[in-house]
Formats: C-alpha cells, sequence, structure tokens
C-alpha cells in the first residue's frame, strides 16, 4: 500500500486535493452517525489509485463527496483548480458533468434506453450528444453491436462496458469507480477492471476505485487502506 498524498501529477501539482474533509449523517435521537473524517488526501493527474474496505465503512460516501453528489459537512475538495466545496449544488452538477465520469456497481443505466441511447443522454448533460462518438466509445469497449440493446437485453459484464463507455463519454479528466466489480463473477470482473484500467491510460484520465475485494485492488500499482486514509473512531455522537 502506498499513500495517496504521494502521487503528484509531473509538474508537482496534485489534480485531486481534500483537506479536513467530514460528512456525518443524522441519526433518531439527536444522534450523528460519523462515516468520513480525512484529514488529507492528494493524486496526481493521470494517476490510478485503488482504495481498500470493508463494505459500509465509508468508501462511497468519500467517493460521492469528490463526486459533488453529496455535500460535506466541513473542509474542502479541490479537482483541478476548482474548490468544489464552496459551490451550489446546481454548480457542482455543472462540475461533476464536464470533469467527472463515475462508474457504480449497479451500473444505474436507464432502462428504458438502448446502450447508444445511454451514452446519448449523458452526453446531453454538456450540450454535444455525438452519435458517432458514442458508437465509437461502444466500439472501445467491445459492444459495437450493441448498440440497439436495452440493458434488460445485455449481460451484466456488457451492461458495466456500457457504463464505462457512459463514464468516458464527456471526456472526463477524472473517473471514480464505485465497487465496479461488485456485480460481476470473477473473469467479468477481471476483464472490467482491465478495461477501465487501460482506457483511463490511453485517456489520461485519472481513477480511483473503491473496492472491499482483495483481488481488485491488487490490480493497481497504488493503493490504500481506506482505514489509514479514515480516521472516524466512533460511530455515532451526539451533535
Amino acid at each position: 500500500m502506498v499513500s495517496a498524498s504521494d502521487n503528484s501529477s509531473e509538474d508537482g501539482n496534485p489534480f485531486v486535493v481534500v483537506k479536513d474533509l467530514k460528512k456525518s449523517f443524522s441519526l433518531t435521537g439527536n444522534r450523528r452517525l460519523s462515516v468520513v473524517d480525512v484529514p488529507s488526501f492528494s493524486l496526481g493527474a493521470g494517476h490510478q489509485l485503488a482504495i481498500f474496505g470493508g463494505s459500509g465503512s465509508g468508501k462511497s460516501t468519500f467517493l460521492n463527496l469528490i463526486a459533488g453528489i453529496l455535500n460535506a459537512d466541513s473542509g474542502n475538495i479541490t479537482i483541478g483548480n476548482i474548490d468544489i466545496s464552496i459551490l451550489s449544488e446546481a454548480d457542482r452538477d455543472q462540475v461533476r458533468a464536464k470533469l467527472i465520469g463515475c462508474v457504480f456497481q449497479s451500473f444505474h443505466l436507464l432502462q428504458g434506453c438502448t446502450a447508444l441511447e445511454n451514452l446519448l443522454v449523458a452526453m446531453s448533460v454538456c450540450g454535444h450528444a455525438d452519435k458517432a462518438k458514442a458508437r465509437d466509445l461502444l466500439s472501445m469497449v467491445g459492444m459495437p453491436e450493441k448498440e440497439n440493446f436495452l440493458p434488460s437485453q445485455l449481460s451484466v459484464g456488457q451492461q458495466q462496458r456500457v457504463g464505462i463507455a457512459r463514464a468516458l463519454s464527456n471526456n472526463p479528466q477524472l473517473i471514480l469507480a464505485d465497487e465496479p466489480t461488485g456485480s460481476l463473477d470473477p473473469e467479468n470482473a477481471s476483464q472490467s477492471i482491465d478495461l477501465l484500467q487501460s482506457l483511463c491510460k490511453q485517456r489520461g484520465c485519472t481513477l480511483i476505485t473503491v473496492s472491499h475485494d482483495p483481488s481488485i485492488v491488487d490490480r493497481f500499482d497504488s493503493s490504500l487502506k481506506w482505514e489509514d486514509l479514515n480516521q472516524v473512531v466512533n460511530t455515532s455522537h451526539e451533535p
């Protein structure tokens, strides 16, 4: 395991920087559940990192904070030169659409849309639904003949390939993969991680993957234990 703090970009400036990040959730009886307490984290542009930890330990919440899907209780998250922690929800959505691609364990494909349409919908968020580019992406993930298939007509491995293509559809600088192999058998898991790493390397994307599966983490040159990064001790406290 190596520290993500050491992974700076070639010019010495990290691409993702987290400082004093905290997130908790409300419980009954005026209590709060502390989930994320990360004093410091940074990762250089183009680097690929796996964060390993148990299920339900807060890894996904950490990714959702970096993605701007959740708002932190306190702390700062900087992507490139943008401090997303001071942005409104609408502005965070815009940053995510332009800079970040997300790969999910449960795929989150639109069930009423074909593989091609799923990519075009994602592209339309940035105002440029390019059918030729979408087809190129499906070809890159080995799915050129499946563009008119609905998710229900695809295997789970094929659905994840569409999910990877969708994550790359707006030329993101950062890919966040949340348990991307959690729904896959070992063979499809291996193929999906290889594909994700290869495409991110080709495109110069920074990649952060979280997983509870050590066999997936071992495929990364750089990895970090979530328990070493996250300083949460007590799971709940009074406000």
